[in-house]
């Protein structure tokens, strides 16, 4: 039976994409603020700390969001944060079998061998020599008889 991603792991990586996300909107809101009128703000300072303040904090939601979706997709071992290499197996192997099922479909589909399947070859023997001659001679490669 197949391993499937725990409920957990989903979750860690659907949080992850709306951390990403809202770190995204905080960043671009430092774009579209001069053109919003500035009441509340008086002092210049406080203008330079708000655009930066956002955009790395924006920065830094961005980065913690791809890290649980790295969790969450690849899970705890998987992602490097606890060195086990049979939990890493465990946790990479949902994923290894999707990439190793898309190769195996697009193979599938184009009906590409990639040389695992044998040939099949068919050789005629000379009547005079025995010997094994390619099945569109005409005249055998040993004896030079016609075949």
């Amino acid at each position: 039976m197949p391993k499937q991603i725990s409920d957990s792991r989903k979750a860690a990586y659907y949080i992850g994409g709306a951390i990403i996300l809202a770190g995204m909107l905080l960043f671009l809101s430092v774009f579209v603020s001069p053109f919003m009128p500035l009441f509340s703000i008086t002092n210049e300072d406080d203008i330079v700390f708000s655009f930066a303040g956002r955009a790395i904090g924006g920065f830094i939601l961005m980065g913690i969001g791809d890290f649980l979706q790295t969790i969450g997709q690849r899970g705890l071992a998987g992602a490097g944060v606890i060195l086990d290499p049979e939990q890493s197996r465990e946790d990479l192997q949902p994923y290894r079998r999707m990439a190793g099922g898309i190769i195996n479909d697009a193979l599938r589909e184009t009906d590409l061998s990639l040389g695992a399947e044998p040939k099949t070859v068919v050789k005629i023997k000379c009547r005079d020599c025995d010997a094994l001659n390619d099945e569109n001679a005409r005249f055998c490669q040993q004896c030079g008889h016609q075949i």
